[in-house]
């Protein structure tokens, strides 16, 4: 199975849990502006809200996406405030004929002074849990 690993990050929070999921995969984890060029089973792509929605870099990544190398996507990353991006994710990737698995991981994130020290040790862990699950 070849797996892919994603993220956008403006704080090192998502980056943290990407690494984390690479790690319980065997994957590397790398940056949105890393495109994915070889097939894939699965991308594991990381990302939050920003100022309510996904950050416009993770949409046009997604629509960058070639659906005859990318099986499907799983989607995870951390909020401060707001819940997942599931449902927005999904939406972008609906447009460009890539599935978006049901599962996925969500964490708090530290943002200013809210959820300090978030993802933290044991959310890192959980992450990796659940990537090496979704992995089978």
């Amino acid at each position: 199975m070849k797996i892919a690993v994603r993220y956008y990050t403006k704080t090192g929070n998502t980056k943290k849990l990407a690494e984390a999921v690479a790690g319980a995969v065997g994957a590397e984890a790398k940056p949105i502006s890393e495109p994915v060029a070889e097939s894939v089973d699965i991308l594991f792509l990381g990302n939050s809200y920003y100022a309510f929605t996904i950050d416009p870099e993770v949409r046009e990544f997604i629509r960058s996406l070639d659906k005859s190398k990318v099986s499907k996507i799983v989607n995870f990353g951390s909020a401060a405030m707001l819940g997942s991006t599931f449902k927005k994710i999904r939406k972008e990737a609906s447009k460009v004929g890539i599935p978006v698995d049901d599962r996925e991981f969500h964490c708090k994130g530290q943002f200013k002074g809210m959820n300090k020290g978030r993802p933290n040790e044991e959310d890192l862990k959980a992450a990796a849990e659940f990537a090496a699950q979704v992995k089978g």
